[in-house]
């Protein structure tokens, strides 16, 4: 069974100023979300699934998903911040979205075959693609089992700013610990800090593992993912800046023991947009991609 890419292109760019998601950035207008589904493809995914606001589907659908016919089945869902379950009411203050997890849910009704989640505006690498979709190919016998791509957090940092990612620890290949830290930069002598929940700047090892939200799921993650989501409503429904995010519902159940997720090595770089400074170092970066034959002229 082909496993199936579910892409979160939800959010604006509200640091980068646009939606960037539909920002043409390789050498004939190629969106960072073209390279994905291509190194998909040439990986062995069988379909697409992107989570989406409802507001920009008609630009999604003109710009993006035109270019995919005949190449990858695609389908759409829609996150919006009153999607919530059952007998909970969105507070009418909440302006913020509910976060990476929330997305996910939304591909409970479209996807019954293993899938990876990633990130709409993150270049991951053909080789990241390979090992998830390997891993989500081979056979599994219980639920829980999962997977993800592990970035070394000095090969995903910008030098425009901060950025979140998941900071993991693993024991014998697995995952034990992921935390969100939102705000990692470089300080003043280009060692990477965080300001951790004690106020204290904390250093990381640019070895250190981070999550790029390059998952790797079983159908059965959305029964979890679901009531753990009640539960963070029940606590934070009324926080108007909390978030659910994917390493906050994996802590939970590995903590639990409810799963496990192996942690795959990968010697992909990311890069990405997270400022508009970062555009044009990024714009550089695929055009030499092109220019070597890693893609080629014309990718869809």
């Amino acid at each position: 069974m082909k496993p199936t890419l579910f892409v979160l292109a939800a959010g604006m760019g509200s640091r980068y100023g646009g939606l960037k998601q539909l920002d043409g950035l390789g050498p004939h207008g190629e969106t960072i979300m073209d390279y994905s589904i291509y190194d998909a493809i040439q990986s062995g995914f069988g379909q697409v699934v992107f989570v989406i606001r409802k507001d920009f589907e008609k630009d999604f659908r003109e710009k993006i998903l035109s270019k995919y016919e005949g190449h990858i089945p695609v389908k759409v869902v829609f996150q919006s911040i009153d999607k919530l379950p059952e007998g909970y009411t969105c507070p009418e203050d909440r302006t913020k979205p509910w976060g990476t997890n929330h997305a996910v849910l939304m591909g409970a009704e479209a996807i019954d075959t293993p899938f990876a989640v990633i990130n709409a505006d993150d270049f991951y690498g053909r080789d990241a693609f390979r090992v998830i979709a390997e891993d989500l190919m081979r056979e599994r016998d219980h639920e829980g089992d999962y997977s993800m791509v592990g970035f070394r957090v000095g090969n995903t940092m910008t030098e425009n700013g901060s950025v979140a990612r998941g900071v993991c620890q693993t024991k014998d290949g697995l995952l034990t610990d992921v935390v969100e830290r939102t705000a990692i930069s470089y300080d003043k002598d280009h060692n990477i800090v965080f300001t951790d929940e004690n106020d204290q700047v904390q250093t990381l090892d640019p070895k250190t593992p981070v999550s790029m939200n390059l998952w790797g799921f079983t159908p059965d993650y959305f029964k979890y993912s679901d009531r753990e989501f009640r539960r963070f409503l029940d606590r934070d429904i009324n926080t108007p800046k909390a978030e659910f995010f994917i390493p906050l519902c994996i802590d939970t159940l590995i903590k639990n023991g409810e799963a496990t997720v192996k942690v795959l090595d990968t010697d992909s770089r990311w890069f990405g947009v997270t400022y508009a400074a970062d555009r044009q170092g990024v714009v550089d970066k695929l055009a030499s991609l092109h220019a070597d034959g890693t893609y080629p002229e014309k990718m869809f």
